[in-house]
């Protein structure tokens, strides 16, 4: 069983893994702590069998995926938990979520499952995998890619620490319907029809909200 320290880790590999190659630098940034310390992790990981090096990259082995998905999963449920019955704003969820998944046994996990009716996605809109690893992939186009007058309904949000709070009061969370009212070129600013509100967005924020 990884400590949690190693599960921290893992569960960063994971979501760095989503959207391009992970090198030890990126997994420093996303940890915030220095390269000699990241080295000295991944080692550890690479000798437990969980991740392997492929030139720079960083890639999880067959049991580091089903140690990070296992991880994700209690995270996820965590979360649905912090804000679904104690109604906690979705930021502070993530943040003590982030604690909390690393003391669920099996038997809490599966308990508040089923508490929950099962959920399939996190406060987020990101899906939460099952027993056996395996989820639905939410699908959809970034925010930032969609033309003037198109409209849709936000699906799936960053997991960022530092821009969650700035999402949820904006009201771009999963369920909200936008409208792209104007956009700026070279990746300016978006003014968007949020539930009805005008609301200036960046493009760097918009880049990362998914829309269906």
């Amino acid at each position: 069983m990884p400590t949690s320290t190693l599960e921290e880790y893992l569960e960063a590999i994971y979501k760095l893994g989503q959207d391009r190659p992970v090198r030890p630098g990126r997994i420093a940034d996303a940890m915030e702590v220095s390269g000699p310390t990241v080295t000295a992790t991944l080692k550890r990981l690479e000798d437990r069998g969980l991740i392997r090096r492929e030139g720079t990259s960083v890639l999880l082995t067959d049991a580091g995926m089903a140690a990070s998905l296992d991880i994700v999963r209690r995270h996820r449920v965590a979360e649905r938990f912090l804000v679904d019955v104690l109604g906690l704003d979705w930021d502070a969820a993530h943040e003590d979520a982030c604690l909390l998944e690393h003391a669920l046994s099996p038997r809490v996990l599966i308990a508040l499952e089923r508490f929950l009716g099962d959920p399939v996605v996190c406060p987020h809109g990101h899906p939460i995998p099952g027993a056996d690893g395996t989820f639905d992939e939410v699908t959809g186009r970034r925010l930032s890619d969609l033309e003037i007058g198109e409209e849709g309904s936000v699906i799936r949000v960053t997991e960022d620490d530092q821009t969650l709070g700035y999402l949820g009061r904006i009201g771009l969370k999963p369920g909200a319907h936008i409208r792209l009212l104007a956009k700026e070129p070279f990746g300016g600013p978006l003014t968007l029809e949020i539930d009805g509100v005008a609301q200036p967005v960046s493009g760097e924020v918009a880049g990362l909200v998914t829309v269906g």
